[in-house]
């Protein structure tokens, strides 16, 4: 397994919104070490994979959310070493905002050099507020998405697609289209990670595409998403050759890792990696024992090798790290 690149981050600033298939299963607190040392530390691990794996690449980002309490410094520090997240925005959990602060916060991201805004519908407003958990997140991330394009930023908006939302989409993408004008509208199935596996009862499945338009199904692709009697029986399984290491600063490791070289550190997140696939036989083997040859529910490959992986766990009652949880210090094949 290679690994290509390295992506720091802490997890410093709370999303406002309770979404129900947060990825990071967000509460409302952050676990994330404080700005200033996580900073402080993605120079010096910059600085020595410049000196000694000029080979891979280096991102530094934050989260839960955008809502830095200094987003224009934020941004500056993520420019200065060259991370993608200076000029990609995901806009999710900031804070509601009227129309005249929407459009002193996209003026603020011009001025600094942000590019591309990317928002996600869960549905029709009502069902979007009750998915995320938050009154008037449709009608703010709405408003904040049309102060960006007429700023002059470029805007794509995601739409979750399950079996509640099939209903609406079309809708919702006429919506976006005269509201908006995105320069790109996308679906996609929701993962299972996080608070995702609560969304199993209304996973998407073959029967569901036919209460969407032919223009709206063209817009999940379907090379990505298949069902699982596809992945099973298709022989479209991509084996795994690289990965990302995810190294997460928190307020419970952050003191260890400035007593580490940068290299121990990820000597340690690469050996994790490998000791959790190491437990777990591989996605072909996986689907065999568990795939379903007719089932009809969607999947991205990622998505159901972490499925099958799931119910392998459980069957064998097996507790390993978990590379894959973001929170933490882990890893993404690919």
């Amino acid at each position: 397994m290679k690994t290509v690149s390295v992506l720091l981050q802490t997890l410093c600033v709370p999303c406002a919104c309770r979404c129900r298939y947060c990825l990071l299963s967000c509460s409302g607190s952050v676990t994330g070490a404080p700005w200033d040392q996580s900073t402080d530390y993605a120079l010096r691990f910059k600085e020595w994979l410049l000196q000694n794996r000029p080979d891979l690449g280096f991102q530094f980002a934050f989260g839960c959310s955008m809502e830095h309490l200094d987003l224009r410094e934020a941004l500056r520090f993520l420019r200065s070493i060259g991370s993608p997240q200076a000029e990609y925005l995901q806009c999710d959990g900031m804070r509601l905002r009227d129309r005249a602060e929407c459009d002193a916060l996209v003026r603020m991201l011009s001025e600094e050099g942000v590019k591309h805004l990317n928002f996600t519908f869960y549905g029709l407003p009502e069902y979007h507020d009750r998915f995320a958990g938050r009154r008037d997140d449709f009608a703010f991330i709405l408003r904040l998405a049309q102060a960006a394009g007429q700023a002059g930023l470029t805007v794509s908006a995601g739409i979750p697609l399950t079996r509640e939302s099939v209903p609406q989409a079309d809708r919702l993408i006429g919506i976006l289209t005269g509201q908006v004008s995105p320069q790109r509208i996308f679906l996609f199935v929701p993962h299972e990670e996080g608070r995702g596996v609560l969304l199993d009862g209304i996973r998407l499945a073959a029967d569901d595409l036919c209460g969407l338009s032919e223009s709206a199904r063209s817009l999940l692709n379907r090379d990505l998403y298949r069902t699982e009697e596809e992945w099973v029986t298709g022989g479209a399984f991509i084996a795994e050759t690289k990965r990302t290491i995810l190294i997460s600063l928190r307020k419970d490791n952050m003191q260890r890792y400035r007593g580490m070289e940068p290299g121990q550190v990820l000597a340690e997140a690469e050996a994790l990696d490998d000791a959790y696939y190491a437990s777990f036989p591989t996605f072909p083997e996986l689907a065999e024992r568990y795939g379903d040859p007719g089932g009809k529910r969607f999947y991205r490959q990622r998505d159901l090798f972490y499925h099958y992986r799931r119910l392998y766990a459980e069957e064998n009652r097996l507790s390993v790290y978990d590379v894959t949880d973001e929170r933490q210090t882990g890893s993404r094949r690919y």
